[in-house]
């Protein structure tokens, strides 16, 4: 009973204020998408999340990310290049990525990895841009962050190749899929999609060990219910926590406790 009251006081209180502290471990912050920063870390600190991780995953979103990062001691980054950009991306690009991981802030390479999704005409460009940057993060010994769309059989076979740990990225596939990675040494990031009312995730979850888990917003997109459609960011945290706690049948102080520590440990906060 005491389950299902927090459950749904998270749901449709985002201005909690209490004792637990989670997580956001992915998250876009900047000032196209948000008016006000420092009203947004507050109201973070305000729904339990005092600590996110933002992602700079393109040339121009990458500078504004570490100036955020050493501006805010609740902030912290990790920066790539993302599929997308795969086309674009020079090696003095890359360059300059390995220069900026020496920032004291930045915790992570991600998001990278492959998208399918719109176009398949670059793959090898895109996987050439995926494992160079595995290989910094070999380099440098950094976690990644991996994007993953429509490509998961290549994405697999890249990592296979390669001896890093890290999160996948808004997981939402199978229960095969997840424990091939997981046994690759990966956590599976777990964000709004989990809320869906459509969505077979929850499924997943169901065999899933919470120690393989940890929280993400991927804000400002993917709002969980019942904010589905508008402006996401890291107060609603406890809403994807509340859920898989419902699904998981354990307290939320436990997904907060272990989901937490995942993230702690990965990162090495």
């Amino acid at each position: 009973m005491v389950l299902l009251e927090k459950y749904h006081f998270f749901r449709y209180n985002a201005n909690y204020e209490g004792d637990l502290m989670f997580i956001d471990t992915h998250c876009h912050l900047s000032k196209k998408d948000y008016e006000d920063i420092n009203k947004v870390i507050q109201a973070n600190k305000e729904a339990g999340v005092p600590l996110i991780v933002i992602s700079g995953c393109n040339k121009e979103d990458m500078e504004e990310t570490l100036q955020l990062a050493n501006q805010y001691q609740e902030v912290y980054a990790t920066i790539g290049y993302h599929p997308e950009e795969a086309e674009m991306i020079t090696k003095e690009d890359l360059k300059s990525l390995e220069e900026k991981l020496s920032c004291q802030k930045v915790i992570g390479i991600g998001e990278i990895g492959l998208d399918y999704h719109y176009r398949k005409d670059n793959k090898n460009k895109q996987q050439e841009l995926f494992q160079n940057q595995l290989e910094l993060a070999i380099k440098y010994h950094l976690p990644v962050v991996i994007h993953s769309r429509d490509a998961t059989e290549d994405t697999i076979n890249i990592l296979k190749k390669y001896k890093v740990k890290g999160i996948m990225h808004c997981f939402s596939g199978s229960i095969e899929t997840a424990k091939i990675y997981i046994k690759l040494g990966f956590y599976l990031g777990i964000g709004g999609v989990v809320t869906f009312k459509n969505s077979n995730l929850k499924k997943t979850l169901e065999e899933i060990p919470l120690e393989k888990i940890v929280l993400e917003t991927d804000s400002p997109y993917l709002a969980p219910e019942p904010y589905r459609g508008t402006q996401n960011s890291s107060k609603n945290i406890p809403i994807i926590a509340s859920t898989i706690a419902a699904v998981k049948k354990v307290s939320l102080e436990e997904v907060e406790k272990i989901t937490s520590y995942n993230a702690k440990t990965l990162f090495n906060l």
